[in-house]
Order: structure tokens, then C-alpha cells, then sequence
């Protein structure tokens, strides 16, 4: 009875075509950054059933639409099954099949406390910026802090080192992890630290020695954002790609980070958990 007008599908019986209602109910969130974008879809159960990441491009619209798509067919689903969406990001009012919009702290925190239920401080490092949200044991947020006027400390910072060691982004992890001894960078700006990169090289500096001390940079330029709760949660596709990051958080706090398993997809969970109770 509860099931609205959009959870409907068209059969055809030879010439007859009748309308049947759909007994898969579905919710998408939609997180379109500056980089990438995220497309998650609930079942309502609020398990994870299809999900999508592309790099976000010029065109926000078409990368949100494919993402869709990509998603609804790991979920086996249809656009007639949405029974809510909601976007968030950069490029939040880019995304035409959301129904409205949510702020990126508001989809991080419902996302990340949908699997860590406790108080918790969300540590989010993204390409552009980085987010520290604080939620109590209810899954209130009671302070954030974000970095977004400078790019030390984010993705696009080690896309920028990588570009100046000339190794390719997905190959630093491992080379930090491998490093015996880490060449540490005085300064947290992009363009000094640059240019600290060039002048270690010249000195004949390892690049794995050279790379964990990028990583050190990014990490401690985040702790250095707020103050930290007992349980640490680490998220978004600096962390999903880079776990050496994690565990050099861990040495630094004296605990191990809690880590979801689709750290880069928490805030259009967020999002998808936020279209779902809309509707209730």
C-alpha cells in the first residue's frame, strides 16, 4: 500500500499490457566531488546492493548518470525501483535524478555511524579537502572542522609529489610501506614541499624514504586539524587507496583507526540513508 506510483512496471501478455507493482523498493545517494563520484544504493535493510566510482570530469551530469546506471545494474534493479534519492559534493546540484541535496558532513557522519554506531571522530581525506567530524554516541555530530583552502594533506597533494618523483599515484603506497628510513618535509604547503621532493632527490634521497615522508606529511597535517575521541574512523579515497596511511595514523595516535569496508563510499551512503528516511 505503501509501495508509491514510481515502484511500478509495465508487463506485456501477448496484446495485453498490464502495470504490476514492484516489490523492490531501492535508495541511491549520489556524492559527486571534485575529483570522483560515488554512487551507492541501499536496499531497506541498508545493505550496500550496487555502487559505482568514476572520475568526476568536466561534465558532473553524465558521470552522476553513469555511475548510476553502473550501479543499478550491480543491484539488479531499474530506475523504477528508486523509491528516493539524495545528492551531496561539489557537484551536488549537478545530479538531475536527486530529489534534493545534503551537505557533505551531515552524508560522512549518517554514513560512517550506519557501521560504527558508537562516538566516534571521522577522519575524512579527500581530493580536495579533508573533514574532521565528531558524532556522540547517538550519532549527533558535535563539531567538524574542514581544510579547504589549501591542498596539503590531500589527494591532489600526493597527486602533485608523485608527479614530481615521476612514479605513478597507485604505486606510493607501497613504496612508503617499504621505506627504512623516511626523509621527513619541513613544510605542509604543495609548493614548498615540492620543492623539498626536487632537492632530496638531488641529494640522492630513496624515493620510497622520499614518499613515506609525504605520507608522514599528509597524516600529521590532518591530526594536526582537531583533537581526537577514543574511536578513530578513517574514510574516502585517499585512505581506500593508500591503507600504508592508516596504519602510519595508528603509530602516530597509539590505536588503530576503525576503517569501513568502502571507505571512499560513505558519504553517498550518507546520502542513500538520507533519502531513505525522507520517505518515512
Amino acid at each position: 500500500a505503501n509501495i508509491t506510483a514510481q515502484n511500478t512496471k509495465n508487463i506485456k501478455l501477448g496484446l495485453v499490457t498490464i502495470k504490476i507493482m514492484s516489490l523492490k523498493k531501492i535508495y541511491v545517494g549520489a556524492d559527486v566531488g571534485s575529483s570522483r563520484t560515488k554512487v551507492a544504493v541501499l536496499d531497506p535493510d541498508k545493505h550496500l546492493i550496487g555502487y559505482a566510482i568514476k572520475k568526476s570530469g568536466i561534465d558532473f551530469t553524465a558521470t552522476a548518470q553513469n555511475c548510476l546506471e553502473i550501479s543499478l545494474n550491480m543491484a539488479a534493479a531499474d530506475r523504477n525501483d528508486i523509491a528516493g534519492a539524495i545528492s551531496t559534493g561539489y557537484g551536488r546540484k549537478n545530479v538531475t535524478y536527486a530529489a534534493e541535496t545534503k551537505t557533505e558532513i551531515g552524508c560522512h557522519a549518517s554514513g560512517c555511524f550506519l557501521y560504527f554506531p558508537q562516538e566516534i571522530t571521522v577522519i575524512d581525506i579527500g581530493g580536495q579537502d579533508n573533514k574532521i567530524i565528531k558524532l556522540d554516541k547517538a550519532g549527533r555530530r558535535t563539531s567538524f572542522k574542514m581544510n579547504r583552502k589549501c591542498a596539503a594533506g590531500t589527494g591532489a597533494f600526493l597527486e602533485e609529489m608523485s608527479a614530481r618523483l615521476d612514479i605513478p599515484l597507485e604505486e606510493m603506497d607501497g613504496l612508503a610501506s617499504r621505506s627504512e628510513n623516511m626523509v621527513k618535509l619541513g613544510s605542509f604547503c604543495t609548493v614548498f614541499s615540492a620543492t623539498e621532493v626536487l632537492e632530496n632527490i638531488r641529494h640522492g634521497k630513496k624515493i620510497d624514504d622520499i614518499v613515506k615522508g609525504v605520507f608522514f606529511s599528509v597524516i600529521k597535517r590532518v591530526l594536526e586539524m582537531d583533537s581526537l575521541t577514543e574511536n578513530v574512523v578513517m574514510t574516502g579515497g585517499v585512505v581506500a587507496h593508500n591503507p600504508y596511511l592508516v596504519k602510519m595514523a595508528e603509530e602516530l595516535i597509539g590505536r588503530k583507526p576503525l576503517v569501513p569496508e568502502h571507505p571512499q563510499l560513505t558519504g553517498a551512503i550518507g546520502a542513500a540513508l538520507y533519502a531513505m528516511n525522507a520517505g518515512k
